[in-house]
C-alpha cells in the first residue's frame, strides 16, 4: 500500500474556480492509480487555491508520466469551467513530480498532461543503465563490438532473450522465428516462385540432392514477401537517412523438420545491384542480409501484427460497442470485458508512441509517413480470413508445419472461445429470423465495417447478420483478435528484439551492391546507433511488461451476466482454458525455446497494454 500526495493548484485568474467533482489518475511506469475522487470537506478548487490530497495505490507506481484529469458536472450545481495551474506528486519513495496544466478544462471528458521533466518511457531504463555503469555507452554514437550489445541485454534478460543473444546467426532459429516469433501471420507455403524472385535449382540446392520443383510439390517451399515495405520513405534520425528493405525470403523444410532459408532477395525489384544472397555466400554477407530482413520485420509486424490488426481493430470493436448496444444486452456482456483499457492505452500510444514526436517516429526506420503509407497499405490488405486463424492458417497452407505452436495453441483456444459465444449466444437468439431482427446488434456490425473498414466490400468482413453462424464466427473473431492475437504479437516484443542485433528498429546503411565486401565492421556500422538501441530496447521492454492489475482470460471480476445457464457456459470455458494451459506447459517442458505467448494464463482479456 502507497500513499501519493497530490497538490493541486488552481490558476489565480478570473473565474478559474470551480465547484464540481474532480478526480485525478496517475500513470507510471509500473502500473496506474485507481480514478480517485479528490473530495474535501471545504472548496478546494477556487481562484489561486492550493490543494492537499491522497491517492492511494496497492502498490508503487514506478515512475510517473503521466496524470489523468476529470470534471465532472452535477445535476445541483452549474457546470463551471476549471483553470488547473500545475499538479505536484510526491511518491511514497518520496520522488517528486511535476505536472503543468495551464489550461481550461471546460467538459467532462478526461485530460492527460505529461511529467514536466519529460519523464518517458524510457525512464527506468535509464535509471537500470545508470546503476549498471552504461551510461557513458549512450555519449558514443557506434557499437565497437558485440561485446558492447551484450551489456546493454545484461540490463534485463528473460529466458528467451538470453537465448536469443546466443541463437540469433543462426539459419534454423532465423526461420523458428517466422513461425514463433513476433510476426507469425506472414509466412505462406509456396506453390510457385514469383516472377521477381530469380532462384535456380544450383543456386538454392548446391549440393545437387534437391530440385525446387519437387520441393514445392511436396509443400516444403515456403516464402515471406515483405512487399507492404516497397519503396516506403524511410526515416531520418539524428540528421542520418534511414534505410528499410522490403524482402522476399525463400524458405525450405528440410529432413529434420526445421525451416531453412535459402534465398534472401532484400528489394522487391530485381536488378543488378540487388543480388540475391544465399547461405552459401560468405558468413558476413549472409549475416548482414537476414539482419536487414529482421529489421524490416519489425517495422512490419510493428504496424501490421500489432498496432492494426489489434490495437486499431479493438478499438474500433469497443467504440461500436460502446455506442450501439445497451448494458443489459448480452452481446455487450459478453465483450464488455474484452474492451477493458483498450481506448485508455490506444490513448496513450497516440500520445506518446506513434504521434509525430513519439517513439516510434524517433527511432524506427518507418517512422513518420512511412509508418502511414505502411499502415494504409496494411489497411487494404486486410481480409475477415485472415483475421480467423483456422482460415487463416489453412490459407496460408500451413495446417501441417510441425513445430508451429502458435498454430496450435490458437487453433484450440479458438475452438474453446467458439464453443462459449456460441452457446452464450445461442440462449438468447433461437433463430437466424430473431439474429436479423437485432436492431442493436445489426448497428454493432454496421458501424464496424463502415468505420472500421472503410466499407470495403473486398475484406470480407460481414455488413450485417442474417445468420446464428455469422454472429457467432465473428463475434469469436473479435474475442481472440482482443486477448489471444494481441497476446501473441505484443508479449514476445523484448524476449525477441531485446538482443537487438535480431531486431534492429532501423538500418544505417543500405545493403551491399555487390557480395564480397561486407566485413564484421559493416554489420556494426549498419546497427542502429547505441542512443537509439537503448530507447528502442526500453520502449519494447515496457510494452512486453504485464500491468500490475492483468485481467488474464477467463476470468471476470465484474459479473455482467445474471442467469444461471451463461454463467454456468463460463465455468465450463475457464475448465476448458485451465486443461489448455496444463496442455501447453507439458509440452513447454519438452522444448528447448518454450513457447508462453498462447498459454491462457498470460493471456490478458484485453488489448490493455
Amino acid at each position: 500500500m502507497g500513499d501519493y500526495e497530490v497538490i493541486i493548484f488552481t490558476g489565480n485568474v478570473s473565474n478559474a474556480s470551480t465547484f464540481n467533482k474532480i478526480y485525478i489518475k496517475l500513470f507510471g511506469t509500473d502500473g496506474e492509480s485507481e480514478r480517485t475522487h479528490l473530495w474535501s470537506c471545504v472548496p478546494s478548487f477556487y481562484r489561486g487555491a492550493v490543494s492537499h490530497f491522497i491517492v492511494s495505490c496497492r502498490k508503487s507506481l514506478g515512475h510517473l508520466a503521466l496524470i489523468e484529469l476529470e470534471k465532472e458536472n452535477q445535476t445541483l450545481v452549474p457546470n463551471m469551467a476549471w483553470y488547473p495551474a500545475k499538479v505536484d506528486v510526491t511518491s511514497p519513495e518520496g520522488g517528486k513530480y511535476s505536472f503543468p496544466v495551464y489550461r481550461w478544462i471546460t467538459n467532462s471528458k478526461p485530460h492527460y498532461f505529461r511529467e514536466g521533466a519529460g519523464l518517458c518511457q524510457s525512464t527506468v531504463f535509464f535509471s537500470r543503465l545508470g546503476r549498471l555503469g552504461l551510461m557513458g555507452m549512450l555519449q558514443s554514437n557506434k557499437f565497437n563490438c558485440i561485446e558492447d550489445i551484450k551489456q546493454l541485454l545484461n540490463v534485463h534478460k528473460t529466458q528467451v532473450s538470453e537465448y536469443v543473444s546466443k541463437h540469433w546467426k543462426e539459419d534454423a532459429f532465423f526461420g523458428y522465428q517466422f513461425l514463433n516469433g513476433t510476426n507469425p501471420i506472414l509466412i505462406q507455403r509456396c506453390t510457385q516462385l514469383p516472377n521477381n524472385l530469380s532462384v535456380t535449382d544450383e543456386t538454392v540446392f548446391p549440393d545437387g540432392q534437391h530440385n525446387l520443383a519437387e520441393e514445392m510439390e511436396k509443400g516444403n517451399i515456403f516464402l515471406c514477401d515483405y512487399k507492404i515495405l516497397d519503396e516506403v520513405e524511410s526515416n531520418t534520425i539524428n540528421g542520418n537517412k534511414q534505410f528499410l528493405m522490403a524482402p522476399l525470403v525463400l524458405l525450405w523444410k528440410n529432413n529434420a523438420d526445421q525451416l531453412m532459408p535459402v534465398a534472401i532477395q532484400l528489394k522487391q525489384k530485381p536488378t543488378k545491384d540487388n543480388p540475391i544472397f544465399y547461405p552459401s555466400d560468405s558468413e558476413y554477407d549472409w549475416l548482414l542480409a537476414k539482419t536487414f530482413v529482421r529489421s524490416a520485420n519489425f517495422n512490419l509486424y510493428e504496424l501490421n501484427a500489432h498496432l492494426l490488426r489489434t490495437h486499431l481493430l479493438a478499438e474500433v470493436f469497443a467504440v461500436s460497442l460502446l455506442r450501439n448496444l445497451p448494458m443489459v444486452h448480452p452481446l455487450y456482456k459478453l465483450l464488455i470485458p474484452h474492451t477493458r483499457y483498450t481506448l485508455n492505452i490506444n490513448f496513450l500510444a497516440r500520445m506518446l508512441l506513434i504521434s509525430k514526436g513519439g517513439t516510434f517516429a524517433k527511432f524506427t526506420s518507418s517512422g513518420g509517413e512511412g509508418a502511414l503509407t505502411i499502415l494504409r497499405r496494411s489497411l487494404t490488405s486486410l481480409t475477415y480470413s485472415s483475421l480467423c486463424i483456422p482460415d487463416d492458417i489453412e490459407e496460408r497452407g500451413l495446417k501441417d508445419v510441425p513445430n508451429f505452436y502458435y498454430r496450435d495453441d490458437g487453433l484450440q483456444l479458438w475452438e474453446i472461445i467458439n464453443r462459449l459465444v456460441k452457446s452464450t449466444l445461442a440462449f438468447y437468439y433461437k433463430t437466424d429470423a430473431e439474429v436479423q431482427e437485432d436492431t442493436e446488434l445489426q448497428n454493432w456490425i454496421k458501424e464496424i465495417f463502415q468505420y472500421g473498414f472503410l466499407s470495403q466490400e473486398t475484406t470480407g468482413i460481414p455488413q450485417e447478420f442474417s445468420t446464428m453462424d455469422e454472429m457467432v464466427k465473428f463475434v469469436t473473431m473479435v474475442i481472440f483478435t482482443c486477448s489471444a492475437q494481441h497476446s501473441a504479437v505484443n508479449s514476445g516484443q523484448y524476449d525477441f528484439g531485446g538482443w537487438m542485433p535480431n531486431s534492429p528498429t532501423t538500418m544505417e546503411l543500405p545493403p551491399p551492391k555487390e557480395k564480397g565486401t561486407t566485413t564484421e565492421k559493416t554489420i556494426l556500422d549498419t546497427f542502429p546507433s547505441v542512443n537509439t538501441t537503448v530507447h528502442a530496447m526500453s520502449t519494447v521492454w515496457l510494452l512486453s511488461k504485464q500491468s500490475s492489475d492483468s485481467i488474464f482470460l477467463g476470468n471476470y471480476p465484474e459479473k455482467h451476466f445474471t442467469e444461471r445457464f451463461p454463467l454456468l457456459k463460463i465455468k465450463e470455458f475457464q475448465e476448458e482454458l485451465k486443461k489448455l494451459s496444463a496442455d501447453i506447459k507439458a509440452r513447454n517442458s519438452r522444448l528447448a525455446l518454450p513457447y508462453t505467448y498462447m498459454d491462457p494464463e498470460v493471456v490478458e482479456n484485453s488489448v490493455s497494454i
